[in-house]
């Protein structure tokens, strides 16, 4: 039997009449106003326990939501489940309001406003939701380096909503880092590129603690780095400084996100074998070795396209925000690469080094080293 469709006036008058009117959208969207008199339940709690919020089965049911499309999908799973006398809204709650009929609006703080309208969409996602942007809000992220990588993943990470991002970086803006290091300005140059980032997250969400650290990441002071964070986002040029990460990620139990670029190549992993020990690689097992400085030059000597950091790190954004929120299958034990000229990507397996020095199972944590002598030493 098909579902029947009706305006929000005739809603309305049936609702008068004492049909019940349920609003189907999720919590935040009702705080912007749902109409008068209306019982707000979100969908998928309606559809998973009809009876809890709608006892009567032969009452009259009259649902809406923002456009129409979800009021009549509940309404074809309350028809299924029983009840016989149930009608859609057409045009949803912006007709209603449209129609200028009555609307009530919840008495809300306005931090509470500024979270539901800031994460709408975010809210709106099933598998993120209200318990996903609060579990993001908690959580902390240590990016290493406010440049190329870092510029973007920082970006993002903070719209997202990670409630706190500290910023590791010992370097000035200089002019040349505006062409891909967006975090920056013209207007910045020579100030720290940390001071640089802090303005402008702040500037995008103040919601976002913003924890600047004008520090070269050491091995005396990167345990101190990793404090409290749940997840590290390397954006480090060089080797030495991507060994010491690994290393202390590993010793620590901490995920690594990790990115490189390379004139018109980058790529991306997540090496998690602090925490998965024998079942997921670390950057040892993938580089046991640096490679030689001809086949990996940094951006300075060998050039980089534009906007090729920031493909990766906004690659780089996405798999810490899904690991923060433990959703979909992360890039552990995968190395994602793309190669920006042809458009394409490739991914390659990569499996736990059983003898690895630093993540083989039952092998105690060898210690930090002087890794700036052990990459030149194997150069």
């Amino acid at each position: 039997m098909a579902i029947e469709e009706i305006t929000p006036r005739q809603a309305r008058e049936r609702q008068l009449r004492g049909a019940v009117l349920v609003d189907v959208r999720e919590a935040h969207e009702r705080a912007g106003g749902l109409a008068e008199g209306a019982l707000g339940v979100a969908r998928a709690a309606l559809e998973a326990d009809p009876s809890a919020y709608l006892p009567e089965r032969d009452a009259e049911l009259l649902l809406i939501c923002q456009a129409g499309a979800r009021s009549m999908q509940a309404a074809l799973a309350l028809q299924a489940a029983g009840y016989v006398r149930v009608a859609s809204v057409a045009g949803g709650t912006t007709r209603w309001i449209a129609e200028e009929l009555p609307v009530a609006r919840p008495e809300l703080d306005a931090d509470r406003l500024d979270f539901n309208e800031r994460y709408s969409r975010h809210l709106l996602l099933p598998e993120v939701g209200e318990a996903g942007q609060l579990k993001l809000q908690a959580s902390r992220v240590l990016v290493i380096g406010a440049g190329g990588l870092g510029s973007p993943a920082a970006f993002y990470l903070a719209a997202a909503g990670v409630g706190q991002l500290r910023i590791a970086d010992d370097d000035v803006v200089d002019r040349s880092n505006l062409q891909r290091q967006i975090l920056h300005t013209d207007a910045r140059i020579g100030q720290p590129k940390v001071a640089s980032a802090q303005s402008t997250l702040c500037a995008l969400n103040p919601r976002t603690r913003i924890e600047a650290v004008a520090e070269r990441v050491t091995s005396a002071n990167v345990e101190r780095l990793l404090d409290g964070v749940d997840l590290v986002l390397d954006g480090a040029d060089n080797f030495p400084v991507r060994y010491l990460l690994n290393d202390a990620c590993v010793k620590l139990g901490i995920p690594l996100v990790y990115g490189a670029v390379q004139r018109f190549e980058g790529q991306v992993s997540v090496f998690d074998a602090g925490r998965q020990r024998g079942g997921a690689p670390c950057y040892r097992c993938l580089f046991p070795e640096p490679p030689a400085p001809e086949f990996a030059p940094n951006c300075s000597e060998a050039g980089v396209l534009g906007v090729l950091p920031g493909v990766i790190g906004l690659l780089q954004a996405t798999e810490a925000v899904k690991l923060l929120l433990g959703i979909g299958e992360p890039l552990r034990g995968r190395l994602l690469q793309f190669d920006a000229l042809s458009m394409r990507f490739r991914e390659l397996r990569l499996r736990p080094d059983p003898d690895c020095v630093v993540c083989a199972p039952h092998r105690a944590f060898p210690g930090y080293i002087d890794y700036a002598q052990f990459c030149a030493t194997v150069l």
